[in-house]
């Protein structure tokens, strides 16, 4: 750890996951980050700009940090955690998994794991419960995911020329809540067509045909249908959306975030046109995060006084 004795810095990008028929198995990373600077210190100590009004028990980094020093049989060093982040919390867009992945690189460093990737999404998955959007934080870009032979297996695909258009309302939505709106069960015949129309999709994807990706993104039937009810508004966002220059329009994750993708450079018209329409929420242009999360050495991380 001698490279980071006078402090690192960790980012992590945010992410939108499902992308409407893959449940709980694609995600993409976006340009939202969290920051965590990381200093050594006489004792455990999170902050955070803007101060956030949570206790260090109810931290998920501090969790994570604490669960993984169990799970290794380790007590490391404690360190002060400043954070900064402009990924909205219970919106949809990765807040929880991105503070697993951070929680995560800090106690690779701290405890000289030398994680490699593969391993460190296992552990992300194990604490977030599936890995679409700890994958996309992770590795950045495209990347689909599953479970099986109690092992989560991913690819990362590539993903260009495409921007995205994110629909913020003010109000949150636990992904505990959201998931309570799903039925417990669906008909054979509707899972193999759900399953088919994400399978299309990716392929879609991958040739740059934007009106089939929109199509079969918006021909959800696994989760989309039940969580609609968050956005009220949704179904006219969707078709002033589509008006505006975007290709298709999906719940973010558990939502109630609204992204509404785009091919490059009429993003910024759909902005325009949402931001007018709906002024109540906040319309943001996103990128692609093709680079998942990074840890680089800070000999100026010295926040001990924040």
């Amino acid at each position: 750890m001698t490279e980071y004795r006078d402090g690192f810095v960790i980012k992590v990008p945010g992410s939108s996951a499902n992308l409407g028929p893959g449940f709980d198995s694609i995600g993409m990373a976006v340009n939202k980050y969290v920051t965590l600077f990381v200093n050594h210190a006489d004792e455990w100590k999170f902050t955070s700009v803007p101060p956030l009004s949570i206790k260090k028990e109810e931290n998920i980094l501090w969790t994570v940090c604490q669960e993984l020093q169990k799970l290794w049989g380790v007590e490391a060093p404690p360190v002060h955690v400043l954070t900064m982040s402009d990924i909205p919390l219970a919106r949809g867009l990765g807040s929880s998994a991105a503070a697993i992945v951070g929680a995560i690189e800090i106690m690779n460093v701290l405890c000289n794991k030398n994680l490699c990737p593969d391993e460190k999404l296992q552990l992300a998955a194990k604490f977030e419960g599936h890995a679409d959007n700890v994958a996309a934080s992770l590795y950045g870009g495209l990347v689909v995911s599953t479970y099986q032979d109690d092992n989560w297996e991913y690819v990362k695909l590539p993903v260009e020329d495409l921007e995205m258009v994110a629909v913020i309302p003010d109000f949150e939505a636990k992904t505990k809540d959201s998931r309570g709106l799903l039925p417990k069960r669906l008909a054979f015949g509707e899972a193999v067509a759900g399953s088919s129309h994400a399978n299309v999709m990716l392929g879609a994807f991958m040739l740059k045909k934007w009106d089939l990706v929109g199509k079969m993104m918006e021909s959800d039937i696994f989760h989309e249908p039940y969580r609609q009810k968050l956005f009220p508004e949704f179904q006219k966002l969707k078709e002033r959306a589509g008006e505006a220059g975007a290709f298709g329009v999906t719940i973010s994750g558990a939502g109630p975030t609204v992204i509404c993708f785009c091919e490059n450079g009429k993003g910024r018209n759909v902005v325009s046109a949402l931001a007018s329409e709906f002024p109540q929420h906040k319309v943001e242009l996103l990128q692609v995060s093709k680079m998942g999360s990074e840890v680089h050495s800070n000999h100026l991380c010295r926040v001990s006084s924040i």
